[in-house]
């Protein structure tokens, strides 16, 4: 039971369908299309994501020590050209147009690479005799050399990378904090993310099965190869449903002034609607503001710790699934767990924010950040000396790490998404259309890749000066999450009281 509300209102439930479902039935015309944009948008990141690790780590002359170098020399210095364009090409075009120009091109790239970069891989790619030379005679910049190497999987993964960042924390969640209430997003944003996760259960059983399927290839076939053309496939095809969906919702949901305030000025092209701000000021403006700063604190927080702990997880997956197609599989499995690990999670956590306040939700996922991350390196550091334990019960300890790694890998996504992102995207709403727009696109891009980059730089650093390879330098890595985790922890509690001010206003 529900009452029925009036789009300012609170409507009332029963505590049962409070619970369980708090949305009114008329309210569907716009949770369901935002929860669907939301669906394939994450079910193209989780294939893209699989794709792009199991391609750069499992390629000759490569591992997981080649992901810092990527993204502090690739994912950052593209995320840095996006914004300015982004923040230039705010002013130009409308809303609807400007997510259109940031989808398209991605589509093309994935397409194109499917069926005309991987085919002709050889072709485009220095030899492998050449690049194992070049190695060998300039040790300390190897990784470097990997990735010339494998130039065009090296866009791949920047690309990938991107889509997660622009596709999701930008694009969707822009767009959600623009047309969503205070009052829906209480109600809303949770179940976005529990329809969002199922996309990961789909991903990664479609993930798994195509890496099953394709075993049974005869020897000479190209079973990886296949693997891409199937998943580059299907990624442009639900590309293309992201796009009619989003000009389905901007033709019949936004057009009623039930489901959105400003329904009215749908269409109509008022240079008054845009931020008014040059790039210049609004750079100026952005960087003055203490209430984003603290957002990107968490962002980039977030960033650090995720990537330094990932890329040790990802040596210890190489080490035990060195082939391309059983790696993927794997991924495939891992993110068909996250999917339902996130959902249990969202169900469990989601009234957290409604009943302890928004303090109490964004504190949970730097503290499982903490908690986990610890137990993970901790079994790193000891690994060798723990064999004989790990022996008793028949797996070896590259097994046990690569468990370990995924469990906490899953608990860290899980809260990311049941959690982190719904607060963090609370955080922005009580903002003037300004920080909306141009402020979020610097804190989620730029702040995001700043996190990832700030990763890849610290292990690039580490890397070079000990020319070793990643279990060389986790202590080092041990420290510093911890250090980071509880940077993120004094954020959040700096954020919660500016946060309620602007609420109250």
């Amino acid at each position: 039971m529900s009452v029925q509300a009036t789009p300012q209102q609170e409507p009332k439930f029963s505590k049962l369908r409070a619970v369980l479902w708090p949305i009114q039935n008329k309210e569907l015309k716009k949770f369901l299309p935002m929860g669907l944009l939301m669906f394939f948008i994450l079910f193209n990141y989780t294939l893209l994501r699989n794709v792009k690790d199991a391609l750069v780590i499992t390629a000759p002359g490569c591992g997981a020590e080649v992901i810092p170098f990527l993204k502090l020399w690739g994912t950052m210095p593209f995320a840095l050209l996006f914004f300015f364009a982004y923040a230039k090409l705010s002013n130009i075009l409308s809303r609807e147009n400007l997510f259109y120009t940031c989808i398209i091109p991605f589509l093309v790239f994935f397409g194109a690479f499917a069926f005309i970069i991987y085919p002709n891989k050889e072709l485009l790619h220095p030899t492998l005799e050449s690049v194992s030379a070049l190695r060998e005679s300039c040790p300390n910049i190897k990784w470097f050399i990997s990735l010339y190497g494998i130039w065009s999987f090296a866009i791949f993964y920047i690309l990938a990378e991107e889509w997660g960042v622009i596709g999701i924390s930008l694009l969707f969640w822009q767009f959600a904090n623009e047309i969503t209430r205070t009052n829906e997003a209480k109600r809303f944003y949770s179940f976005f993310g529990l329809l969002g996760n199922l996309s990961l259960i789909t991903a990664g059983a479609l993930v798994e099965w195509l890496a099953g399927m394709n075993k049974n290839l005869p020897p000479a076939a190209d079973v990886w190869g296949k693997s891409i053309t199937y998943m580059m496939t299907a990624i442009v095809i639900v590309g293309v449903g992201i796009l009619a969906v989003y000009w389905w919702v901007n033709r019949y949901v936004l057009t009623d002034p039930f489901y959105y305030d400003a329904a009215a000025s749908v269409g109509k092209k008022k240079k008054e609607d845009k931020p008014k701000l040059s790039l210049r000021e609004s750079l100026a403006y952005i960087f003055s503001s203490k209430y984003l700063g603290f957002i990107a604190i968490l962002v980039i927080s977030y960033g650090i710790a995720t990537n330094l702990i990932d890329v040790t997880w990802k040596s210890q997956l190489k080490e035990y699934f060195p082939h391309s197609n059983d790696y993927f599989a794997f991924m495939g499995r891992f993110s068909f767990w996250t999917g339902i690990v996130t959902i249990v999670l969202i169900l469990a956590t989601k009234g957290i924010v409604r009943k302890f306040g928004w303090l109490t939700g964004a504190i949970i996922t730097p503290l499982m950040v903490l908690i986990t991350s610890a137990l993970f390196f901790a079994f790193i550091l000891f690994k060798e000396s723990l064999n004989d334990v790990v022996a008793f019960v028949g797996v070896t300890s590259v097994y046990m790490a690569v468990m370990i790694g995924a469990v906490q890998n899953i608990l860290n996504k899980g809260t990311k998404y049941s959690l982190f992102d719904p607060t963090k995207e609370m955080a922005y709403i009580p903002l003037d259309q300004e920080l909306k727009v141009k402020g979020k696109a610097a804190v989620d891009v730029i702040g995001g890749r700043f996190g990832k980059s700030g990763g890849g730089f610290i292990q690039f650093i580490l890397l070079t000066l000990t020319a070793g390879g990643q279990l060389t330098i986790v202590p080092y890595l041990f420290g510093i999450v911890a250090f980071v985790s509880l940077a993120w922890i004094g954020a959040v509690k700096s954020l919660s009281k500016p946060y309620a001010a602007k609420v109250i206003e």
